[in-house]
């Protein structure tokens, strides 16, 4: 396959809004897609690389100077194989050979590739192929039922293996996919709930009420003495985190997967500020222990129960992970509710999650099952720019431009701005962060590419004309910077309009 014919349809699903259309565009393309290369087709409509980082970001890219060819030749094959020569790269020499290698193929590029080039190797490459359009569009082109390949995917992790799995082996190889320990689930999401009545009026008398952590989200692997943890966005951390894999060591199991958060506690037993559990993640050695709490158990000693109630899934947790487990209560009075969500506050947690008792767990999808209810609204944000502070902030990047997700292009669609909330540490930060994302800037506003998100507290939205999303934060203050989020991962725009 032509690398043109991938960036003929990505042009295609920049160009409209209708999600038949992009779907359509999507799935021809992949029904011309050979075995080889339907794994790195999809990667990179995802604006993903099949080789994760190649050493080629903006700084590299941004300072080649080759002409554009005149003639498409460059297969998918060819420069897939570039991508993993990147990859290998290093030691001395290693820069003179990755510019090399660059130049060489920007210099067989034309000019619509070099640009779909310079947006997918820099993450700009926002087209608008989302998951659940890459998974409705390998449906319509394999004819499998739609319903099989999200299952697939969900259990699978990642688009390319679904994928390949699908063009290859059809629907019996998806079908054949099940949770494997060792290989991460994308983890279910909770959608923010206005208040705990109106939690409690929606998902009736059986749930479970539980202290919402402002902890890492983690999910735990065992299999015998072999233990993988993973963040949220699935990326593996084991080496970092020797705590959390003693402690998984010493449950009475042979296999096991939890989902749970993880914290940095104070000696007097409050957790730790968000952003010091964060960093202690990165930094190897730090003393700062981290302290495990399991709200889920996926799979016990060779049975799955993702598919189960989480009734049952809690049974298995309290079995297994015993005192490691988040206290919950199970089919509470109003009253009693109340009581913990008051509790919660009063230790130091967030607030509150509301799960409903019979659904089952729902990897990689946010629903209205389980519900976060905390004493104010709160919104993980982009920030796609910030304006040069004055007065005792100059000299510093202060007023933040904050946006929220289009769900169906993926483009950042701006709601407001704020400067509360932010601390000189913070500030400081700020102006030694950001030029590290900039795509440009005019006499007092530094604009970012979209990388940074951010929780904003806020007290509710108003309509307004002053921001394209046609609706304007109240009162946004900074919480925090959410490093352990990807920008995929923001508020969409529909969640923000909710608020209104």
């Amino acid at each position: 396959m032509l690398f043109s014919d991938v960036v003929t349809a990505s042009a295609a699903v920049r160009a409209t809004r209708s999600r038949k259309a992009k779907t359509a565009a999507l799935a021809e393309l992949f029904g011309a897609a050979g075995p080889s290369e339907i794994g790195t087709v999809v990667a990179w409509l995802s604006g993903e690389l099949v080789q994760g980082r190649i050493g080629a970001g903006w700084r590299t890219v941004a300072g080649l100077q080759t002409p554009p060819s005149t003639v498409a030749s460059l297969t998918v094959g060819a420069v897939d194989e570039i991508f993993s020569q990147l990859t290998g790269l290093n030691g001395k020499g290693s820069t003179l050979r990755r510019r090399d290698l660059l130049t060489a193929l920007f210099t067989a590029a034309t000019e619509a590739e070099q640009s779909f080039l310079v947006r997918l190797l820099t993450g700009e490459l926002r087209q608008g192929a989302l998951t659940a359009l890459v998974i409705e569009a390998l449906a319509q082109s394999t004819g499998i039922p739609v319903e099989v390949v999200r299952r697939a995917h969900m259990l699978s992790g990642r688009l390319p293996d679904t994928a390949i799995a699908a063009l290859t082996g059809g629907e019996s190889a998806l079908s054949a996919f099940r949770l494997e320990v060792g290989r991460p689930v994308a983890p279910m999401l909770a959608a923010p709930g206005g208040s705990l009545d109106e939690a409690l009026a929606e998902l009736g008398p059986q749930i479970s009420v539980e202290h919402k952590l402002d902890g890492a989200r983690i999910q735990i692997h065992r299999d015998g003495d072999q233990v993988w943890v993973f963040t949220r966005t699935l990326r593996d951390i084991t080496a970092g985190v020797p705590e959390l894999v003693d402690l998984v060591k010493t449950l009475d199991c042979d296999t096991v997967v939890l989902d749970g958060e993880t914290l940095a506690l104070t000696d007097a037993g409050r957790p730790r500020p968000f952003q010091e559990t964060m960093s202690r993640f990165a930094t190897t050695g730090d003393p700062r222990r981290l302290h495990p709490y399991f709200f889920d158990c996926l799979h016990l000693d060779g049975t799955d129960l993702i598919d189960d109630p989480l009734r049952v899934r809690r049974t298995a947790l309290e079995q297994v992970a015993g005192e490691h487990s988040i206290p919950a209560l199970i089919a509470p009075t109003p009253e009693a509710a109340a009581d913990c969500f008051d509790d919660a506050l009063a230790v130091g947690n967030e607030g509150v999650m509301v799960k409903a008792l019979d659904a089952p767990y729902a990897a990689g999808r946010r629903g209205k099952s389980w519900q976060k209810i905390k004493p104010t609204h709160t919104l993980d944000l982009v920030v796609i720019g910030a304006e040069w502070g004055y007065g005792r902030r100059t000299g510093f990047l202060s007023n933040l431009h904050l946006a929220a997700r289009d769900p169906e292009t993926g483009e950042p669609v701006m709601v407001g701005k704020t400067f509360k909330g932010l601390t000189d540490e913070l500030l400081r930060w700020q102006t030694e962060e950001f030029p590290r994302h900039e795509t440009h800037r005019d006499g007092q506003t530094v604009y970012l590419r979209s990388e940074l998100v951010v929780e904003i507290a806020l007290d509710g939205v108003q309509t307004s004309t002053r921001y394209p999303g046609g609706v304007a934060l109240r009162f946004a203050r900074v919480v925090r910077y959410r490093p352990d989020k990807e920008p995929d991962q923001a508020d969409t725009i529909e969640a923000v309009r909710a608020l209104g």
